[in-house]
């Protein structure tokens, strides 16, 4: 579903120039739910963006369900960005518009394709979301997580082929936060690719698969342990304190890898330089 290839972006002002993203690599195939995470200004939001069609890459590659981003024209970028993805912004302003009721909003975006029975899906993705009872409220007569879940429902109202969430639990409390996950989840099952990025804690150590992002690469990976493959709605689960995933960390195409920063304070460096060497199998990186 995405294939990005040494994706670059640079962000410039007429003082400064700012490498967002400094080659990044990344597949995600059809009908995987995938978690980014990564500190403030790691390029991950930079991303979503760039996959959502909302941010042109500044050089690499860039394929999404076979499109490729970097040749689009304006109107293919419209078609692609009404067709081909569905947006879930942590930020309910962008994603509710505050004069309409919920049923509305997720009829609004069929208007813009040729989507039959506009109301009748409409309830039905409310359903899917456990929010048809509130189809005649507007923004202001809802909670926070209410409107987060609404939001999911304009998104898929086009029945896109990917789905992107920015912080989708990041200001709602932790019951919302789970039944958002399992919205998420039960989605991915009837087969949706899904793509977020998150700073929650409990909800991308219940992924499968996490990506980590570390200035403007991907750094690590983490796959769910399979002990815990069928036990992500357990409530009974501390998920911010269980390790509940293995961690890999990533050769870029040349052979190179991030250490993470407490393994490189462990070696009490001087300078930037390493011995490697190979010791029965195992690749060892040791003070010079």
């Amino acid at each position: 579903m995405i294939r990005a290839e040494s994706l670059v972006k640079i962000y410039k002002t007429k003082e400064t120039e700012v490498l967002a993203l400094q080659g990044l690599d990344l597949t995600v195939e059809t009908g995987e739910l995938t978690a980014i995470i990564g500190n403030s200004g790691s390029g991950k939001s930079t991303f979503l963006n760039m996959i959502g069609g909302l941010d042109r890459p500044s050089a690499g590659s860039l394929f999404v369900d076979g499109s490729n981003l970097f040749t689009m024209t304006e109107r293919e970028l419209v078609k692609y960005k009404r067709d081909t993805v569905g947006f879930v912004w942590q930020n309910n302003g962008r994603n509710l518009l505050p004069f309409l009721s919920a049923i509305e909003n997720v009829m609004l975006p069929m208007n813009l394709s040729s989507t039959h029975k506009k109301r009748q899906k409409a309830l039905e993705l409310l359903e899917r979301v456990g929010m048809v009872h509130r189809k005649n409220s507007r923004m202001n007569m809802m909670s926070g997580g209410e409107q987060q879940r609404v939001a999911i429902a304009i998104a898929l109202a086009n029945s896109p082929k990917l789905l992107l969430a920015d912080e989708p639990t990041g200001s709602v409390d932790h019951a919302t936060a789970d039944y958002i996950f399992g919205v998420f989840s039960d989605l991915n099952k009837e087969g949706q690719t899904i793509l977020i990025v998150t700073h929650d804690m409990a909800l991308s150590k219940k992924v499968r698969r996490v990506v980590a992002i570390r200035d403007g690469k991907i750094s690590s990976e983490r796959v769910l342990k399979e002990s815990y493959a069928d036990r992500v709605r357990e409530s009974g689960i501390d998920w911010r304190a269980e390790n509940t995933q293995d961690e890999y960390a990533i050769l870029d195409r040349v052979g190179r890898v991030q250490l993470p920063q407490e393994l490189l304070k462990e070696l009490e460096l001087e300078g930037n330089k390493v011995r490697v060497s190979s010791v029965n199998g195992e690749i060892r990186i040791s003070k010079p």
